[in-house]
């Protein structure tokens, strides 16, 4: 039977989260496992009228077919976002709807990545894409996250040594929660253009900073053609899976071959629905709204675990997006936590399978944004038991 599937498959494995996520249906597990957005947030109502409105009016033409590059208005908007929110001139004919972010990384690895090339990702590095990547069999290059972003020692020594691409994720990584300084950035942007790597800009977590002040995106300062990539998943619903990315003529029109042979097109439904949600609501006071939020739940778990945790348990405090980032002292396994967590009723998400290289087994995962303050504040003080009783 094992000859019938692709060699490729045989080293890609399941999704840790997802499966983690199974384990954690139970409803008296308290997870900070998730990567999901708070629901309490969704926009419920101006969806449910914005889709009323859609069928309404254009019912049939949302029903049908349509172009792979996606609905014209849609991208319209998205340019106008990208140019009033981050400085940023985007053609709207460089945009390509897709289905979620994760689309992104699959028809980018299915148009750039042979097996064997090298791709370069951070350490820790996006599961996701680790994930995606993987299917196209390249070697994979690991640089460092320092606090203020990648190592750029190893990361020129990574292009110098013949790297074919890049994938970042400068604001709040997932899963780290770092952010690339000003400096950071404009160090990466001058090696891009020094050497002949192409970048992924990864930005599904841009608009969700609450302390600090916003900085330009790297793609803004390159002066080679990358991709960036943005979703909805985060800042509306991530049930509609639409994301997109912006990438240069060459690179576009490959892309959207990859993407007529994935699926022809994002549906025309959820497209026309998001359009008319953002024509008719303000995207830009629901962010607010968010970043408020996940701020303050942040917050409350960072003093959780000053409470609860042992003291040579380490953090890193974002300054945005969902996760928080926990490093125990060496020789700890958090996937042998995870078992005793899971007994005390509370889940997380351990960082080895962050890492291609195989360490990261004293790290973990929390997410804050799915969990309000009395669960984070039950949920932190079991895990803190579950540690204490650990390291005994």
């Amino acid at each position: 039977m094992a000859e019938m599937f692709a060699r490729r498959m045989g080293t890609v494995h399941r999704s840790f989260i997802r499966e983690i996520l199974k384990v954690t249906a139970n409803p008296e597990i308290i997870s900070f496992a998730g990567g999901l957005p708070n629901p309490e947030l969704f926009p419920v109502a101006a969806m449910g009228k914005a889709a009323h409105e859609v069928f309404s009016n254009i019912g049939a033409s949302a029903l049908q077919y349509s172009t792979t590059e996606g609905d014209a208005g849609l991208r319209a908007i998205i340019a106008r976002r990208y140019r009033e929110n981050r400085g940023l001139v985007v053609d709207p004919d460089s945009i390509l709807i897709t289905t979620g972010s994760q689309q992104i990384l699959d028809i980018v690895a299915k148009v750039f990545i042979d097996q064997g090339d090298k791709v370069v990702i951070e350490r820790p590095g996006y599961l996701g894409a680790i994930q995606a990547f993987s299917l196209f069999e390249p070697e994979f290059v690991t640089v460092s996250l320092e606090p203020d972003g990648p190592n750029l020692d190893e990361l020129e020594a990574a292009f110098r040594d013949g790297a074919k691409c890049f994938y970042s994720v400068p604001n709040f990584q997932n899963p780290s929660g770092v952010s690339y300084s000003l400096a950071k950035r404009k160090g990466v942007a001058e090696l891009l253009d020094r050497y002949d790597v192409l970048f992924i800009e990864d930005d599904p977590y841009g608009e969700l900073r609450f302390m600090g002040e916003d900085l330009p995106s790297i793609y803004s300062f390159c002066n080679k053609p990358g991709i960036l990539c943005g979703s909805f998943s985060k800042i509306a619903a991530p049930g509609f899976r639409i994301g997109w990315l912006v990438a240069g003529q060459a690179a576009y029109d490959k892309l959207v071959i990859a993407k007529q042979a994935a699926d022809l097109h994002t549906s025309t439904v959820a497209q026309a629905i998001m359009r008319r949600y953002l024509e008719t609501n303000d995207i830009e006071s629901h962010v607010a709204l968010i970043r408020e939020r996940y701020g303050y739940q942040r917050g409350v778990m960072v003093e959780m675990i000053r409470q609860y945790f042992p003291s040579c348990v380490t953090i890193i405090e974002p300054e945005g997006g969902m996760f928080l980032w926990a490093t125990m002292p060496e020789g700890f396994s958090s996937m042998d936590l995870f078992d005793v967590a899971i007994k005390d009723k509370v889940a997380f998400v351990p960082g080895r399978p962050f890492y291609v290289d195989g360490t990261g087994e004293n790290t973990m995962r929390l997410n804050f944004s799915n969990s309000d303050e009395a669960r984070i504040e039950a949920g932190i003080k079991r895990l803190g038991k579950s540690i204490e009783a650990f390291l005994e």
